[in-house]
């Protein structure tokens, strides 16, 4: 042929296309690749499957474990009790994210997650991400607070996961360091600025620190979601007044803090940070936000959920949760109408009225109003 051949002239016209797909694709096809999707070929079919209705933990998957969350929790829950002689373990600045805080990308080989992996025969070519890894407490607990850019102002010169330990100020990693206060017994909390928690809504940001030891954060102010879900996993978001802050109180993040009076559950508790040297610096911190429905006392019955479930059955809170919100009406005269059998608590936070009836002991919760995090055992000492 001679002279060029453009695409208009051999590109099919519609009708052909449909012509072709006519007397070459059958149902028949369809019906021999999916009626038997799921039986599998032999090596599918040969896999060992587990007995038993309830999920049987491998001790050795590096992707999931079982949480601890639930180890040497008891059957009532305990008194809410103060925190005394805590350490801080970051002082931070401004503008903390949830990435800062639980970072989802990649693994360096040389943190304690990367080594935590190697030691489980792990190769670095094999570590994926955090955000692949979030079904393994022991990685993302390790990885709290890991983002490389991470500045925490108790190690000025470092970048990335580093902290001091206290009173001796040994630099060390921030994973190191809670291993150190746990085996002291030191409760930890976190000094932070303004939009602590901003970003996405996280909720590893708020169960590492936990995982970690720590047990309030005070900062100027607080992203709304990422604040519930540290209430939610038993962390005392506190708030200084608006005239305050870390630096204008003149603290260094190297004092004992004693937070008193959490169980009378007052909206304005009394911090007292006590220097080295016998300087004592007391202030107020807001910790009402909003939550009026006691907070500490009901996240500590969170435990109680599987119970609860068990002889309520999870249908009745799956059905309530689920529901469409032209049903919470309903569902409030439902749960006015149980409240006799103590399951369901009214909750107002952050200024919006949960007219849905929100189980007390479920935590199943919808993520633009609570954390959605696993059913945990709640205590603020």
């Amino acid at each position: 042929m001679n002279g060029p051949v453009f695409l208009r002239e051999i590109w099919p016209s519609a009708q052909e296309v449909a012509d072709v797909i006519g007397r070459s694709i059958q149902s028949s096809m369809f019906r021999k690749s999916y009626g038997q999707v799921f039986e599998g070929d032999e090596r599918w079919r040969g896999l060992p499957v587990p007995e038993g209705d309830r999920f049987a933990w491998e001790p050795t998957s590096t992707y999931i474990r079982q949480a601890p969350y639930f180890d040497g929790m008891p059957k009532e829950p305990g008194p809410v009790r103060d925190i005394r002689g805590a350490r801080v373990l970051c002082l931070l600045s401004d503008s903390i994210t949830t990435d800062h805080i639980s970072p989802a990308g990649s693994i360096r080989k040389t943190s304690p997650a990367g080594q935590y992996l190697v030691s489980h025969g792990v190769a670095p070519i094999d570590f994926n991400s955090y955000g692949a890894r979030r079904g393994n407490h022991e990685v993302m607990v390790r990885g709290t607070f890991a983002n490389v850019r991470l500045k925490n102002l108790l190690a000025p010169a470092t970048e990335g996961p580093f902290t001091v330990h206290l009173p001796e100020r040994e630099q060390m990693t921030i994973y190191d360091a809670s291993l150190k206060y746990a085996a002291e017994g030191t409760p930890l909390i976190v000094l932070a600025g303004k939009e602590y928690g901003s970003g996405s809504s996280r909720d590893w940001a708020a169960k590492g620190p936990r995982l970690l030891g720590v047990r309030a954060v005070i900062a100027e102010s607080f992203e709304r979601i990422h604040r519930s879900n540290l209430v939610g996993m038993g962390i005392l978001p506190l708030q200084f007044t608006p005239a305050q802050s870390a630096a204008s109180l003149g603290l260094t993040g190297y004092e004992r803090y004693d937070i008193l009076g959490i169980g009378d559950m007052p909206k304005e508790l009394t911090v007292t940070a006590t220097a080295d040297d016998g300087k004592v610096t007391a202030f107020p911190a807001r910790w009402d936000f909003g939550v009026r429905a006691a907070p500490a006392r009901s996240l500590t019955r969170i435990h109680e959920s599987v119970e609860v479930l068990r002889r309520n059955g999870a249908d009745t809170a799956r059905d309530l949760l689920s529901a469409p919100k032209q049903d919470h009406g309903r569902n409030a005269a439902y749960a006015e109408a149980h409240a006799g059998r103590r399951i369901f608590v009214g909750v107002e936070l952050c200024d919006q009225q949960l007219t849905r009836p929100f189980p007390r002991d479920v935590v199943e919760q919808r993520r633009h109003h609570l954390a959605r995090a696993t059913p945990i055992g709640i205590e603020i000492d």
